[in-house]
């Protein structure tokens, strides 16, 4: 995935081809819109509307003049200047500025050009000029844009839809959402436009207006593609996919339903050339909303903390553990001193609602609880040992060095064999291993431990939730989870670089 590129005067040229992702970033170009939106007022709703959904049912319009009319005004266009090294890790081939965190490894995947240097090999710094787009949403000239337009800029300036030009200072960033909120300086009372209070469905209309290229105002029109995607941005990636149009520039600008309120921000699309496929993604407006409020209140975000390594709840994690559903989020291990940790969570808990809401896996529950306050009581529903259990606890202030992590691996294998395909020995007998578990000292290629991602060097923690210290024990443990008509069997396994679950597939005892 890329984000859409901003127009850089002074970056190089000749962008690769073979990028997948654009960002639409580094200068935030948006309009500004004054009034909040747009009603069906003439039009009839279709009889089988449910009054529900009655007040916000979009009917087709005949046209989106009157919309932008009223929107685009509020839309802004963001130029920054950036001094600074240019690190080749951090641009797209454009020049561009500082991609969002988890970004950099699509444009590692599809090239990078050599790195500019100076004296003695060390990064030259060098004069960078971006556009991009951003949106008003106060009268007193708060606007929206993209942390990836704004990073490190010198300065900023900003030109609203009468060509009017300010001076704007960054208010705050948060590089996890790749949001940001600046002040235009000036007393003047600006137009503005509102965030939308409901989530759009698969289908809504949808109209974007930003700065492609450069060339000023552009507006472009499609429908809400999907929902929920996840392009690995980032831990808190719910991204609203569209098909209207968004290109290099477009980063930061606002994205309206067909009642002139913001549904979401422009951030990204999928390109295997650099220009419009029709594959945009928006931050939701509901995810803006937060971060936006807390960025005006203290210039960055406090999120909650939990304090656990979690994992998606595959197939045959769900097997193992007797569940229905491959749902929910498997805690690997609290961290020490977290609030999840003086709660009694413990590793091998599945965590499957958050005050009586469903966890759908583990990026939903990083999602769910990033989007709360420090500070905030919760009751989250476990499944421990196959009986459920409810705890209370009070979540804690994020440390400014971690984040929430989903990790999205799957370990699952679907051929059963007779047999585990590996090779074990008491974690003691085996030089730094540790005294706890059973190491795995050889791995079958061919056999289902390796389709499952095991290997030599791992050490056995857990088999079926009971601590193994020799070959017998695993063996017990698996016969006992064969006697149970499992299809897998859950271990606890400690890696290379961390402690995590893996389901291992069984064949007939």
């Amino acid at each position: 995935m890329t984000h859409d590129n901003h127009d850089n005067s002074s970056a190089p040229k000749g962008a690769s081809a073979r990028r997948a992702v654009l960002f639409a970033s580094v200068a935030a170009i948006g309009l500004a819109v004054a009034g909040a939106g747009l009603t069906n007022d003439g039009l009839s709703l279709p009889s089988w509307t449910t009054a529900a959904h009655a007040a916000s049912v979009q009917t087709a319009p005949t046209g989106f003049a009157d919309l932008v009319a009223k929107v685009k005004p509020a839309v802004i266009s963001v130029r920054v200047k950036i001094d600074e090294p240019v690190a080749v890790s951090m641009r797209d081939n454009d020049g561009n500025n500082r991609m969002p965190e988890g970004m950099q490894k699509f444009f590692q995947q599809f090239g990078m050009p050599g790195m500019p240097s100076g004296p003695n090999g060390a990064p030259r710094k060098q004069i960078m000029l971006g556009e991009g787009s951003g949106f008003f949403i106060s009268p007193d000239g708060y606007a929206v844009t993209n942390n990836h337009v704004v990073a490190h800029a010198e300065n900023v300036q900003v030109t609203t839809d009468d060509g009017t030009t300010y001076k704007a200072k960054v208010i705050g960033t948060d590089p996890k959402t790749d949001l940001a909120l600046i002040k235009v300086e000036s007393n003047k009372t600006f137009p503005y436009v509102q965030f939308a209070e409901h989530e759009p469905r698969i289908g809504d209309w949808v109209v974007a207006v930003g700065n492609p290229f450069g060339l000023g105002g552009t507006v472009t029109a499609g429908i809400v593609s999907a929902r929920g995607r996840d392009i690995g941005a980032g831990p808190y990636d719910d991204y609203i996919q569209i098909d209207a149009p968004i290109n290099k520039g477009n980063s930061g600008g606002p994205a309206f339903n067909a009642n002139g309120n913001v549904i979401g921000i422009n951030t990204a699309i999928f390109s295997p050339s650099g220009g419009s496929v029709g594959i945009g993604f928006d931050i939701p407006a509901a995810t803006a909303k937060m971060v936006v409020a807390q960025l005006k209140e203290h210039g960055f975000v406090n999120r909650a903390w939990l304090g656990v390594s979690i994992q998606p709840v595959t197939s045959d994690i769900a097997d193992s553990l007797g569940l229905k559903t491959a749902e929910g989020a498997i805690v690997d291990q609290p961290q020490a001193g977290s609030p999840a940790a003086k709660a009694g969570i413990e590793a091998g808990d599945v965590i499957t609602a958050v005050n009586g809401a469903p966890i759908k896996d583990a990026r939903h529950l990083a999602r769910k609880i990033g989007s709360m306050a420090p500070n905030t009581s919760i009751k989250l529903t476990l499944l421990r040992n196959g009986e459920v259990r409810t705890q209370d606890l009070v979540l804690g202030k994020m440390p400014n060095e971690r984040q929430a992590k989903a990790d999205t691996g799957s370990n699952g294998a679907t051929n059963a064999m007779p047999h585990l395909g590996l090779t074990l020995a008491p974690a003691g007998d085996v030089a730094g291993a540790g005294g706890k578990g059973v190491a795995v000292v050889a791995v079958d290629p061919d056999g289902p431990a390796a389709a499952s991602g095991f290997a030599t060097g791992d050490v056995i923690l857990d088999v079926g939730g009971h601590s193994v210290a020799s070959n017998a024990d695993v063996r017990k443990a698996i016969a006992d989870a064969h006697e149970q008509g499992r299809h897998a069997v859950l271990m606890r396994v400690k890696t290379a670089d961390a402690t995590r679950f893996m389901a291992l597939p069984l064949g007939k005892a």
